[in-house]
């Protein structure tokens, strides 16, 4: 792994790992009230399309770290759905 590699991956965690705190919260009290449904939506269209663009060029944090992100902003978004 190169040091552009390196770099990618330690910005992806950061900015994947910082959803974290919010999946928790939302999961341990199911107070969705203040999360805005369509930004999440949109949020999750664009973390897709970064990782169809990571699946594209094969760069692997782009490709790790927006799958986790998806998946983050999914359970996000399936909360606030159903805890409306």
């Amino acid at each position: 792994m190169t040091g552009v590699e390196l770099l990618g991956m330690a910005a992806g965690a950061c900015t994947t790992l910082a959803f974290v705190p919010q999946v928790v919260k939302v999961l341990r009290t199911k107070d969705v009230a203040a999360i805005s449904l369509p930004m999440y939506g949109i949020f999750a269209l664009g973390v897709a399309l970064w990782f169809a663009y990571g699946l594209a060029i094969g760069s692997l944090p782009i490709i790790v770290y927006n799958l986790v992100t998806f998946v983050l902003a999914a359970v996000i978004l399936v909360c606030t759905l159903r805890y409306r």
